[in-house]
């Protein structure tokens, strides 16, 4: 998409990129969830059971959508993949990548801003 705005779109314009395909977020954790299990080979429901709502959050967090027709209709653009594929593939890349995982959420990161920006 970026690059089709890059090559194809109107300068100054502003383009939307989405799948076309809106979820609640409490359906996509569900999913995650029991996708999880799945390929963990985890009872199902396992996942799910973790869930915990934040109270200060009520309301907020229920959906977010976004209207991307206009780079569908103008520039031809659409997704290469449909949402139930492409979260399968995200979640095989995450589980092949543990030790990238465990860097990026180990906090070890702030001590690399605070060294360097501060």
């Amino acid at each position: 998409a970026i690059d089709t705005v890059f090559h194809q779109g109107k300068a100054g314009e502003t383009y939307n990129i989405g799948g076309f395909n809106e979820w609640k977020n409490i359906d996509i954790v569900r999913l995650l969830c029991k996708k999880m299990d799945e390929k963990l080979g985890r009872e199902e429901g396992t996942s799910e059971k973790l869930i915990t709502f934040v109270k200060d959050r009520a309301g907020h967090d229920l959906r977010y959508a976004i209207d991307s027709s206009k780079i569908k209709n103008e520039l031809g653009w659409e997704p290469s993949l449909q949402f139930d594929e492409g979260i399968d593939i995200t979640i095989d890349w995450y589980l092949a990548n543990e030790e990238w995982l465990d860097h990026v959420t180990s906090g070890a990161y702030q001590d690399y801003y605070q060294q360097h920006y501060h």
